[in-house]
């Protein structure tokens, strides 16, 4: 049976649920219905637009650009200040709506996730009248409007939705790329940011169908494997499954709001040593594993990019949660700024429950510890320390944080003027 997917985006989501509760308030006045933005204190951290009216688009008002900038091209502008507390509650009432039609739900942010329409698909005439009937559903109860993409590809249907808004449905399935995507400029490719649209126009790539009939060796050379991965979706080529997890069994995470916008990969890495510090002693605490470690990146253009890896053994350690966050991260940034950093733990285990081994766990060598043939390492080579050593060291400094407070041990790479003074 040939996979069907929805990508369901709440258009202008911020600015839309802010308007609601303003009319709820007694406003007379629909921020969807003048030149309006969402956006922080121009003092602050979020002087920037987060979110656009229609009508403030027309002025050439864009998300993610300083508000003194919005306000030069459209003095009249209404400012509303951001309400996270009502955003996170608008994104749960509708994601339960949701998974009421079909479980199988994977949110990517606040105002956006997949379904896997498959299993469902006989309930309706087609997946186009399904998502008409969702869409007007949604309108009705909820009072704001989505786009919905569909395809058979997961990446083909987030291009799907952003065609055309707002309140539409669109197709996007393989057969139709060549069509409905390829003479788009390369600019609006999922993950394409501007770092990378630069360097492929330097290649004389200007729309997604250059990209997908240029070489991927090529395009590898300049680009490495996020290269290879903007190939391929230029090219519909996405192997990825929706994946619905149950809220209690989603794991462990912590991400963080950059005080400035990070653009040096040793920033990010520092970051991630962090958030990798906090993860692994909330394992630690809660006496849980984690089997897949994942890193989420936000540009400063409000674009989000997650990656995961699956462990070859569950594990809690910092460092083993650490290295797998910076091979993850090198692995998805295309060198845009960032705005924000996250590492989640997922596929959690207790830790008294049995643990698979894998090779790299064995004793240095090869060989069991009770062999005679085990290889003696020679004092010239490096070794890392073990995973038992690792965890020793863990157990020691959550004891002496418990004891004294959390900053009574703090690792060196923190103590630097330029970490300090991002806290």
């Amino acid at each position: 049976m040939e996979k069907i997917v929805f990508h369901i985006d709440v258009n202008s989501a911020y600015l839309s649920w802010s308007a609601l509760k303003c009319l709820a308030d007694g406003s007379a006045t629909d921020l969807r219905e003048i030149p309006s933005i969402i956006g922080g204190d121009m003092q602050q951290r979020h002087g920037v637009v987060l979110a656009k009216s229609i009508p403030a688009k027309k002025y050439g008002i864009t998300t993610g650009e300083p508000i003194v900038n919005a306000l030069r091209k459209c003095p009249s502008l209404v400012i509303e200040r951001p309400d996270h507390n009502l955003y996170h509650q608008k994104s749960q009432e509708l994601m339960h709506y949701l998974s009421d039609i079909c479980p199988e739900i994977e949110q990517l942010s606040v105002d956006e996730c997949f379904m896997d329409f498959t299993p469902i698909r006989k309930r309706f005439p087609s997946p186009e009248a399904a998502a008409d009937l969702i869409r007007s559903q949604i309108k009705e109860r909820f009072a704001f409007t989505v786009n919905i993409g569909i395809s058979d590809k997961k990446v083909l249907a987030k291009m799907a939705s952003d065609f055309q808004k707002p309140d539409k449905t669109h197709t996007l399935y393989s057969w139709e790329i060549e069509k409905k995507m390829w003479q788009l400029p390369v600019s609006s490719l999922y993950m394409c940011g501007s770092s990378s649209t630069n360097t492929l126009k330097k290649l004389e790539i200007r729309t997604i169908g250059d990209l997908a009939k240029a070489d991927k060796e090529m395009i590898a050379s300049h680009l490495k494997s996020h290269g290879l991965l903007l190939w391929e979706y230029a090219n519909g080529i996405d192997g990825s499954a929706v994946t619905s997890t149950p809220s209690e069994a989603k794991g462990i995470g912590n991400s963080i709001t950059l005080p400035k916008d990070v653009s040096r990969r040793e920033e990010a890495h520092l970051t991630l040593l962090s958030l990798a510090d906090s993860v692994s002693a909330r394992l630690r605490k809660s006496g849980q594993l984690a089997g897949m470690i994942s890193v989420e990146i936000k540009y400063n253009d409000f674009r989000s990019v997650s990656h995961q890896m699956i462990l070859t053994s569950p594990t809690n350690t910092s460092q083993l949660i650490y290295e797998t966050a910076c091979r993850l991260f090198d692995e998805l940034w295309n060198s845009s700024p960032i705005r924000l950093l996250g590492v989640r733990s997922s596929k959690l285990t207790d830790v008294s429950e049995p643990v698979q081994l894998s090779l790299f766990d064995l004793p240095s060598g090869g060989a069991f510890p009770s062999s005679p043939d085990a290889v003696t390492i020679k004092k010239s080579t490096p070794v890392s320390p073990s995973k038992e050593k690792l965890a020793a060291l863990d157990k020691t400094l959550d004891s002496i944080r418990q004891k004294y407070g959390d900053t009574a041990v703090m690792r060196g790479s923190f103590l630097t003027d330029s970490y300090e003074k991002k806290l």
